[in-house]
């Protein structure tokens, strides 16, 4: 532990010029809600054995065998404590935003911040259902292969309005994408970064909020997303001398089999999030059966049962199982999925965009296609790797990200292109 507890020290200076705002945090939940939720896993019948969830290709849904296992193991063995202390192991802080219409939000954030002059300020964002936690492999990568006094970048992974620590929208706001937009910049402003500018990257949720910065504020000079998902361009539109790979082909096929199938959970959010708030905020096997079902469809390789209940945790504590659903509205009304790619928050041409596929996304869509939403600069092809690429394949993302940022990120003529092999 004295290894970890240096690590936070010294990679949690802020940056020079930041705001007097920002707050440490710990995570420190009361052992009473801790106790609360292992009596409620005690008490909560899981059902019956049907033929629905005796699929062994989950086809229908979740098998029986495992939600079982999994309610047995968070309601035994599972320890949130080591979580906690995993996640007090790096940086954390807590800022209040003032939003446009004089409402503020304490946002919250894990971090690791350089010492060096010229280090790039990157913004990494997360989706549904994850959380902060999705970017604490890369974070720990890195921490691990760098000392402040090296590190290339300042890492900023904020918790989005009414997700985990950070806080929900107020009751009279209809939160939307631009609203979390405009806070997340206006907290990287309240960092330091005004001036240099800063970089952004997102996947699901996350990757929409990256883009609307991106169209909507100067701050924000380039953007790195691993989702995409859109509907098809008009032909006229799509670049032929980019040619479509079988892997993008096949891709295209997942993306039909998550519009006709796999999205349905996405419209109920859109379409009755009160109603699917309450039924995931009561019970935590509801909230486990309905957030597991997606990690373990949208992954190449099943991830551990340990993993899945960390994160189902975190929104289980934080209550924010019904807090964090409002994206939806704008992304998943029916008959408008992805649509606004090439409208509104299309990437400016001047502005740097990068994109990575992995094949089992929800959505692999095409390279072509992608380019239509912005300059694509960046594009790389993955054989491994889904929708949580941040925790299935940390390395190969930041790979992703730190060549992106090399090529793209402008600086002064005085200074040389850092070498970063040893983030590789």
């Amino acid at each position: 532990m004295g290894n970890r507890h240096l690590l936070k020290h010294d990679f949690g200076n802020l940056p020079q010029g930041a705001s007097d705002v920002f707050r440490p945090f710990v995570v420190d939940t009361p052992q009473t809600d801790i106790d609360a939720l292992k009596t409620l896993l005690r008490l909560s019948r899981v059902g019956p054995k049907t033929y629905e969830n005796n699929l062994s290709d989950r086809r229908l849904g979740l098998q029986l065998d495992w939600l079982q296992q999994a309610v047995k193991q968070w309601a035994g063995p599972f320890d949130w404590r080591k979580s906690e202390e995993h996640i007090n192991s790096f940086p954390n802080y807590v800022s209040p935003v003032r939003d446009d219409d004089g409402k503020v939000y304490d946002i919250h954030f894990t971090a690791l911040f350089s010492k060096k002059q010229n280090a790039v300020p990157g913004l990494l964002l997360h989706g549904w259902p994850g959380s902060f936690l999705e970017f604490l492999p890369v974070l720990d990568k890195l921490r691990h292969e760098y000392i402040p006094d090296t590190l290339p970048y300042h890492l900023i992974v904020p918790s989005h309005p009414g997700y985990g620590f950070s806080s929900a929208p107020p009751p009279d706001k209809d939160m939307r994408l631009e609203d979390a937009a405009g806070l997340l910049n206006k907290m990287m402003v309240l960092l330091g970064f005004r001036n240099q500018g800063h970089v952004v990257q997102g996947g699901d949720v996350g990757s929409k909020v990256a883009r609307v910065i991106a169209a909507e504020h100067d701050s924000c000079k380039a953007i790195h997303i691993n989702f995409c998902i859109m509907p098809e361009p008009a032909e006229d539109q799509i670049d032929k001398q980019i040619p479509m790979s079988h892997a993008e082909e096949e891709g295209l096929r997942r993306a039909e089999w998550f519009k006709r199938i796999g999205s349905a959970y996405a419209l109920e959010h859109a379409t009755r999030p009160s109603t699917i708030g309450f039924a995931l905020g009561s019970n935590p096997v509801s909230l486990l059966a309905w957030i597991a079902e997606k990690f373990l469809d949208w992954t190449d390789e099943d991830p551990p049962i340990d993993l899945i209940l960390e994160s189902v945790t975190l929104y289980w504590l934080t209550d924010s199982a019904s807090t964090l659903l409002w994206p939806y509205r704008q992304l998943f009304t029916p008959g408008v999925i992805g649509a606004h790619e090439n409208s509104a928050w299309r990437i400016p041409d001047h502005k740097p965009f990068g994109f990575s596929w992995f094949p089992k996304e929800l959505a692999p869509i095409p390279q072509a296609w992608a380019a239509t939403t912005g300059k694509l600069t960046f594009y790389r092809q993955h054989d491994k790797g889904g929708h949580f690429a941040a925790v299935e394949k940390p390395a190969e993302l930041w790979h992703d990200i730190s060549d992106f940022v090399e090529q793209a990120w402008e600086r002064p003529p005085h200074e040389a292109p850092e070498q970063e092999s040893s983030a590789r």
